[in-house]
């Protein structure tokens, strides 16, 4: 009991500490001409899927819920987004080369189709991140058949 007491202050102290550890927020305010809605005509029903369900962790322009400012928590988002634009930026997608958009274009598909994006913390915090079957299908089916759209150009 006694260490309890000892630890309880230590760890408030810690903590409030900690709050002053911010890391950068991803946010440019700019949407570039190489970000994926400038370059491919995209309907309105994927790009809003899009928008809501990847756009935070996988563009330039997150959208910070007031629990970002937190640590841990604030620091585990930095992470996320950090690993998920070094995968995906839609940003940036218009600077890849037609092979690796198309790579992305299937990635993209086969990873919603594997119910492995959008990840279980994000979906869980973030109600229109999950993803209905209809909507799954409607974004897989367009990212595919884009990819062979760019398939048969090149």
């Amino acid at each position: 009991m006694g260490l309890i007491k000892k630890a309880l202050p230590a760890l408030l102290v810690v903590f409030i500490a900690i709050q002053f550890i911010q890391p950068a927020h991803n946010k440019s305010g700019q949407v570039l001409p190489t970000d994926f809605l400038k370059i491919y005509v995209v309907p309105n029903n994927v790009q809003t899927i899009l928008q809501n369900a990847c756009y935070d962790c996988h563009s330039n322009n997150t959208h910070y819920p007031w629990y970002s400012d937190i640590q841990p928590v604030a620091w585990m988002m930095a992470s996320h987004v950090i690993k998920g634009k070094e995968e995906l930026n839609f940003s940036d997608f218009g600077s890849y080369s037609s092979r690796r958009q198309i790579s992305k274009l299937k990635g993209i598909a086969n990873q919603i189709n594997d119910d492995e994006m959008p990840i279980s913390s994000y979906k869980m915090m973030h109600k229109n991140a999950r993803l209905s079957k209809e909507q799954k299908d409607l974004v897989m089916d367009w990212m595919q058949k884009t990819a062979d759209s760019l398939s048969a150009n090149n």
